[in-house]
């Protein structure tokens, strides 16, 4: 038998390797695209957090400044 005999006889095996290689690669890709989704998520909420109470302190201080002020004004 020729040797193109057996490369017509083994290209369906040799596709169906590669296409379940292929499906592998895609569901592994799927899951870290996932992970990656629910890790981004959870970085907005905690930056929309931190915002918020980086807002509440910079507000404290320029509470806090405006005391201070007051009360270095009342020593004069």
């Amino acid at each position: 038998m020729s040797e193109e005999y057996f490369q017509k006889e083994s290209q369906p095996i040799r596709d169906k390797n590669l296409l379940e290689g292929n499906k592998r690669i895609i569901e592994e890709l799927s899951a870290k695209l996932i992970r990656a989704a629910k890790t981004n998520l959870a970085h907005q909420q905690l930056n929309g957090k931190l915002q918020l109470r980086l807002t509440e302190v910079e507000d404290d201080n320029k509470k806090l400044a405006k005391q201070i002020e007051h009360l270095n004004n009342q020593k004069k």
